[in-house]
């Protein structure tokens, strides 16, 4: 997404990786269509990836990760920003549609359909109509901030979970 976006609610997925790779005193290395990381968690090996595509087109680095490290979508989590849930509110999802996400509907074009788990955080609806993007692509309020550290830390804790426990599983332990 670039140093443009850094900070702003629609890079919240890249806050949550990087809060995960620090955990594990991983360091993001630059690859091809995004930084990588790997992590290991309960012998498992978690690839971490922010794609340096533009949001739209971000199918087009999970795309080529998958095939490059011979991974079935449904075996990846794709977190992403969501203007439809409250704040901070964490949401996981075994499949389902773009809801207007246009990284989500690069995703579900490039793999061909929408089987794939998502992790849905919450960045509020706090704009009036007509300026969802430019409230998107904003930098987070100090208060905002307070809100979702704790909830960054938490989407981490559901990314292992997911890897460790499967999707079942961590629905029923985070989706309240």
């Amino acid at each position: 997404m670039g140093p443009d976006y850094e900070g702003t609610r629609h890079n919240i997925g890249f806050m949550v990786v990087d809060d995960l790779a620090a955990r594990f005193d991983t360091a993001f290395e630059p690859a091809r269509y995004g930084d990588k990381a790997v992590i290991k968690h309960k012998g498992r090996a978690f690839i971490l990836l922010k794609p340096s595509t533009y949001m739209n087109r971000s199918g087009k680095a999970i795309k080529y990760w998958l095939e490059k490290e011979k991974l079935s979508i449904e075996k990846s989590l794709v977190v992403v920003d969501d203007v439809s849930l409250p704040l901070g509110k964490l949401r996981m999802r075994g499949k389902g549609g773009d809801g207007g996400h246009n990284g989500l509907a690069s995703i579900i074009e490039m793999v061909g359909h929408n089987n794939f788990a998502r992790l849905r955080f919450g960045v509020g609806n706090e704009y009036p109509v007509g300026y969802q993007v430019k409230y998107v692509l904003g930098k987070w309020e100090p208060d905002e901030l307070e809100t979702i550290k704790p909830q960054i830390k938490t989407a981490g804790d559901m990314i292992l979970s997911f890897g460790t426990l499967g999707i079942e599983r961590t629905m029923n332990l985070f989706n309240k």
